[in-house]
């Protein structure tokens, strides 16, 4: 993880309450993603296994500051399990979840997307396993 001073740096600009959740999210990585290395890229905090190849081939989470929220966002968002549907986006394989504040924050959910992302390894895919319940 990049040192403390380089992070506030970072979001020195940001609001105070999505700077609250980004470092929880920072948390969250560090706890699911022990090995993870962080970067600063494409206007902000990505996160990847160096083994397993560079930022977008073994990505496992990209945090985004925007105007009125975060952003969690995960390149290989598709082929992760999200049973409860909180991931968006259209692109081919990348998903996101919107994050507008602290207490409103899913972070059970977000541990659980965290990890699995941080299992997923691109180079074996393995079809994700989602609930097929009915309402």
């Amino acid at each position: 993880m990049l040192p403390l001073h380089e992070i506030e740096s970072f979001l020195q600009h940001s609001p105070a309450h999505l700077q609250e959740i980004v470092f929880e999210l920072r948390n969250l990585i560090a706890q699911a993603a022990p090995d993870a290395v962080e970067v600063v890229r494409w206007g902000g905090l990505s996160y990847f296994h160096e083994g397993r190849g560079g930022i977008v081939s073994a990505g496992i989470a990209q945090i985004g500051i925007r105007e009125d929220h975060v952003e969690l966002a995960f390149i290989h968002g598709a082929f992760i399990a999200d049973p409860r549907h909180l991931l968006t986006g259209k692109e081919k394989a990348k998903r996101r979840l919107r994050i507008d504040s602290y207490d409103s924050a899913p972070w059970d959910d977000c541990m659980e997307l965290i990890r699995a992302s941080a299992k997923f390894d691109p180079r074996h895919p393995n079809i994700k396993e989602e609930s097929h319940e009915t309402a």
